[in-house]
């Protein structure tokens, strides 16, 4: 029995390491190797930059400089005398151009008058305080209360008062010691003037009154104190008849299309009063203009 053993059992060996050996192939077939894993298509983006700081805000821009508006060119200096006198007004600046070349200058000789019944003439002054002012070509007034004068149906407020000698004006051919202009504007800026002629003869409370108020120092003015008023209407003469014209301012620029009152009759000054405007204006009188056959009207009746 032992003999059939041992010749078995070597058999039995030789098959059983050759299912080990076939059971191991099987093994290492069904294994396989992990597969590599597969590339990417893209490359991984960057990271996001980081966020930038915000942009500080610009420092505010300084203003440019305001340019000032340039000053006027001052006009040329004029006077009554020399190089730079009446008959040269005309030749110190282009806007006097009308001093030499105006048809409608004044003042004026009135000679050949019509007689005419004027359109109502008013005069509408009340009391007021003052002030006189040497601008160095005459005696200014400002006539605080203002006034004005109505022509038909227009109404001149006054602006202010001044004073020539001698008398600019003529009435055929005859001259006066002075006269005062009352320059009137209305609101569409045309002009009308009043001349009031004067004469040696009694002292004149109005003019008086503004004597006693002239600037010691020329380019200054002086004011009437809180009870010192004047009266345009009592320095107006009684007979109120006038002549009546188109002329011109009578100093530069001489400007045209003024509405000029002239009024007859003079009024009365002291010659002291006389004296003591000719002492700071001896001749402020523009020489009579031609008249250019200019119409002039004379009233018939008594101005209001």
């Amino acid at each position: 029995m032992m003999l059939r053993a041992n010749r078995v059992q070597p058999q039995l060996l030789s098959l059983l390491a050759a299912v080990v050996l076939s059971s191991g192939s099987v093994i290492a077939a069904d294994v396989k190797p992990a597969a590599a894993p597969a590339p990417s298509a893209m490359p991984p983006a960057p990271p996001p930059p980081p966020a930038a700081a915000p942009a500080a805000d610009p420092p505010p821009k300084k203003a440019a400089p305001t340019k000032r508006a340039a000053k006027p060119a001052p006009m040329p200096h004029w006077s009554y005398h020399g190089a730079d006198g009446p008959d040269n007004w005309g030749k110190l600046h282009a806007s006097y151009g009308l001093c030499d070349s105006g048809k409608q200058q004044s003042p004026i000789d009135i000679r050949g008058s019509i007689g005419v019944d004027l359109p109502e003439l008013r005069f509408n002054y009340a009391p007021s305080r003052f002030s006189v002012a040497n601008n160095g070509h005459t005696l200014e007034v400002a006539y605080s209360a203002g006034g004005s004068l109505t022509f038909a149906t227009k109404t001149y407020q006054l602006v202010q008062f001044h004073f020539h000698r001698p008398a600019e004006e003529k009435i055929e051919g005859k001259s006066f010691e002075m006269v005062a202009h009352l320059v009137h504007r209305d609101a569409q800026g045309a002009l009308a003037v009043v001349a009031v002629l004067m004469t040696v003869g009694a002292e004149n409370p109005f003019i008086q009154a503004l004597w006693n108020h002239i600037p010691l120092v020329a380019g200054q003015a002086m004011a009437s104190a809180a009870d010192i008023s004047i009266d345009l209407n009592r320095f107006l003469p009684k007979e109120r008849q006038l002549f009546n014209y188109m002329g011109s301012l009578t100093t530069p620029p001489c400007s045209e299309g003024v509405q000029w009152f002239v009024f007859k009759e003079p009024v009365e000054v002291s010659p002291e009063q006389l004296r003591t405007f000719a002492r700071l204006f001896p001749n402020n009188a523009r020489p009579i203009q031609p008249t250019h056959d200019r119409l002039i009207k004379e009233s018939r009746g008594r101005v209001r």
